[in-house]
């Protein structure tokens, strides 16, 4: 069973989230605001961290940045009244994998946790099937039907972290810092030469796609 971290100093709105993941068998901690939140995190083992951005204390982009510079790859998921492009472009920034703005539908905050915890499950099992595409971590191999692709280290590994998130949007310094590394001194243009190469290698492939975002960085997209 799960175990779901809230972080929402709304106590009506805190408690009706339990309550519904409760009843679709989540265990569920909560918090009032990014401080307490950081000290359960760091007291039990969480699944994935659903919190508010306008908390007291510690905000949600707060928490979420101090979780991904330790390292920690818990799903996030934000949720916010925040409603402008800018404020979700921080929040993806900042390391969230996800973003639902207030108010928030129940039944698709369920869909949305369903997906974070099936994605994190298939980054541990270090492989992906996607359609007849299989990405295996140990082999590193990526099968298409009866092909076999060879690539290189660091283009499979942007393809895995793609391909881990489809949908979700990650700039190039999120690439870069995770994939190269923060103390590289290769600049964004070496996210963009790889991207060119996966999509030359995989453009006859039927079950994903690298897009741009124009401003942000790329997505796969099934």
């Amino acid at each position: 069973m799960a175990k779901i971290l809230v972080a929402e100093d709304d106590g009506h709105l805190c408690h009706f989230i339990e309550k519904t993941l409760i009843q679709n068998n989540y265990t569920v901690l909560t918090a009032g605001n990014g401080t307490e939140a950081l000290k359960i995190f760091e007291n039990s083992h969480i699944d994935l961290i659903i919190c508010d951005i306008m908390m007291p204390k510690m905000d949600g982009y707060e928490l979420t940045h101090l979780m991904r510079s330790s390292g920690f790859t818990t799903p996030i998921l934000i949720i916010t009244a925040k409603d402008t492009f800018d404020d979700m472009k921080k929040g993806f920034k900042c390391g969230a994998d996800d973003y639902m703005m207030k108010p928030i539908n129940i039944n698709e905050l369920i869909l949305r946790v369903q997906a974070l915890l099936r994605r994190a499950k298939i980054a541990d099992e270090k492989k992906i099937i996607m359609g007849s595409t299989t990405l295996d971590v140990n082999q590193m191999t990526v099968i298409c039907g009866n092909e076999k692709f060879s690539l290189r280290l660091k283009e499979f590994m942007m393809l895995y972290k793609l391909l881990s998130y489809p949908n979700k949007i990650f700039t190039r310094q999120q690439l870069m810092d995770e994939i190269w590394g923060m103390d590289s001194e290769s600049d964004e243009r070496t996210v963009d030469v790889h991207i060119s190469r996966l999509r030359e290698k995989f453009k006859d492939n039927k079950d994903f796609s690298i897009e741009t975002i124009r401003g942000l960085g790329y997505k796969a997209v099934k």
